[in-house]
């Protein structure tokens, strides 16, 4: 059996970085994680890096902006996985840099997670941050940088637990607002899974210089069959309001930093239909549930059974 590669995931703290972090470590990588000094004195912080160092995640204090302590963790790992946040995404530029020149790694994931940034007819503040991620895949295509490239999709835990509804707390039980036709196909995932697919690809040569795509059968859905199993499952019929592609672009334009940004992506995901609108070729992508028959994902059925 073939060692285990060395990760470095930096933005672990983050939301999707946790997951990612834990499944790591959970398959026996030798995990890294990249912290600032200022989040290990963090007392938000502080029960997630307990969490890490109770499963034998090595932290190694360094910083995104630091270029000397990049290299410096860098030059311990295999593999570097980047789960950074919105506000970070183009700064990704310096990990490319620190990687040229470590000159060791055999595999970066770059910050993704979402739809896919080359396939993506978005709007406004969401199309930029497409238009972000892409730059950053062209730099580490340009340095040639072995890369996987990680559409994991919606994460589940953004959207089932209101059924994409704003503004409330529990999947609703009156009425439920729909943009566009609700039509679209989307698939929901769970993030642990996304995790878990994540880590499986880091040293499966089938994902080198490849996007995975997360659509496990089972959980790609339009929003009407997200509605209408939902309306199963507490035996009821919900009033459907449908906004007008026309009325959600007004919504994207009216709403205020950072409404218009998820008003924006759920115009992407829901309206346009960009996580499923376009075929996977061999050429560029894989799908992951293929890859990996042997994950046992979360469906959305079952995902959904949790709030009746």
């Amino acid at each position: 059996m073939a060692e285990k590669s060395k990760i470095l995931i930096i933005g672990g703290t983050g939301y999707i970085g946790k997951f990612i972090v834990e499944a790591s470590a959970k398959a026996g990588h030798p995990t890294f994680v990249l912290v600032r000094e200022s989040t290990l004195s963090d007392p938000s912080k502080s029960s997630v890096i307990d969490s890490f160092k109770n499963s034998g995640v090595t932290l190694i204090t360094g910083d995104l902006y630091d270029h000397e302590s990049l290299v410096k963790a860098i030059k311990q790992v295999d593999v570097v996985i980047s789960t950074v946040g919105q506000a970070q995404l183009a700064d990704q530029v310096k990990i490319v840099a620190a990687i040229k020149e470590a000159g060791n790694i055999k595999r970066f994931l770059p910050s993704e997670f979402g739809n896919d940034a080359d396939r993506e007819h978005a709007v406004g503040l969401a199309k930029a941050a497409f238009a972000t991620k892409a730059q950053v895949r062209r730099a580490i295509e340009a340095e040639n940088i072995p890369y996987t490239y990680i559409t994991s999709n919606c994460f589940a835990g953004y959207f089932l637990p209101t059924l994409a509804q704003a503004g409330v707390t529990a999947p609703p039980r009156d009425k439920v607002v729909s943009l566009g036709d609700g039509n679209a196909k989307v698939v929901f995932n769970d993030e642990h899974d996304i995790a878990t697919y994540t880590i499986k690809t880091v040293d499966d040569p089938r994902t080198v210089n490849k996007s995975v795509y997360i659509k496990p059968p089972a959980n790609i859905h339009s929003f009407n069959e997200l509605v209408s199993l939902w309306e199963k499952k507490i035996d009821k019929t919900l009033e459907k309001i449908y906004l007008t592609e026309e009325q959600v672009l007004k919504n994207i334009e009216e709403s205020p930093f950072p409404l218009n940004l998820i008003v924006a992506l759920s115009h992407a995901i829901f309206v346009k239909g960009d996580q499923t609108n376009f075929e996977i070729e061999p050429s560029f992508g894989v799908e992951a549930s293929e890859l990996y028959p042997d994950v046992k994902y979360t469906t959305v059925d079952e995902y959904l059974s949790r709030f009746v």
